[in-house]
């Protein structure tokens, strides 16, 4: 009788071998799927301040520097050549923005004066010369 548990013998006597079964060629097929692509990456942003910090300051603008752009353009060109020098010395010491506001403010300023000048050039002698012309009414 044959014990179930108990491997057989072969003709040599030995323990028989259960046959291995066969194994896959080694990868060298493809596979039947492409790859899903690589997930594009997200954006980054720049990291917020946590509560309570506060936001990184901004450059400021030099006030002094605008006011004489502004009242060089208005016509009190006096004003703002002065505004503009102590603008642009400001902004040399600080280095705040408006430089361009400044020396826009000069020029301007300038020009305002030198026009006002030809004007008074021009005005005052044609004003005698007209009051001395002697026609009378």
């Amino acid at each position: 009788m044959t014990d179930v548990n108990q491997p057989s013998a072969d003709q040599t006597g030995g323990p028989v071998v259960p046959p291995v079964a066969p194994q896959p060629p080694a990868a060298s097929a493809p596979p039947a799927y492409a790859p899903p692509p690589a997930p594009a990456q997200a954006p980054t942003y720049a990291q917020q301040p946590a509560y309570g910090q506060p936001y990184p300051a901004q450059t400021k603008w030099n006030v002094l520097a605008i006011v004489s752009f502004i009242l060089s353009i208005v016509g009190i060109s006096l004003v703002g050549i002065i505004l503009g020098h102590i603008g642009l010395s400001q902004i040399k010491r600080t280095g705040e923005q408006g430089r361009g506001f400044a020396i826009a403010g000069l020029v301007l300023g300038y020009l305002g004066i030198l026009a006002g000048i030809v004007i008074l050039l021009i005005v005052i002698p044609l004003f005698f010369f007209a009051a001395s012309s002697g026609s009378q009414y």
